[in-house]
């Protein structure tokens, strides 16, 4: 269990599953050392990206850096899959995406 919880965060939009069956599905795919080193950079780089689109409604052209920001982490990303081997779990399933923040997450915090 992370963080000594294991939870269901949702019924049918997440599959019954709790957060800890949805990290390790994830961290499945993602065993490759440079794999895993692009999406501990891509993730965040990703996450930074979204508040330069926020800002933008009150600073216009911010979101130029914001979409840089996104694409970069994107780039990340799929290259540490073209290492793994595998494609991107949000291929099978579009719920992953929403699973890489709270692996990077558990990751940063020593759990996967």
């Amino acid at each position: 269990m992370l963080g000594g919880r294991s939870r269901v965060l949702g019924g049918r939009n997440l599959g019954g599953r709790n957060n800890e069956q949805w990290i390790s599905q994830y961290a499945t795919s993602h065993q490759h050392p440079v794999n895993r080193a692009c999406h501990t950079l891509g993730i965040p780089i990703i996450l930074l990206s979204i508040p330069f689109f926020v800002a933008n409604i009150f600073f216009y052209h911010l979101w130029r850096y914001g979409l840089a920001l996104f694409v970069v982490g994107w780039i990340f990303q799929f290259v540490g899959h073209a290492f793994e081997g595998k494609p991107p779990e949000f291929l099978q399933d579009w719920r992953f995406l929403f699973v890489g923040v709270r692996w990077w997450w558990a990751k940063i915090q020593g759990k996967v």
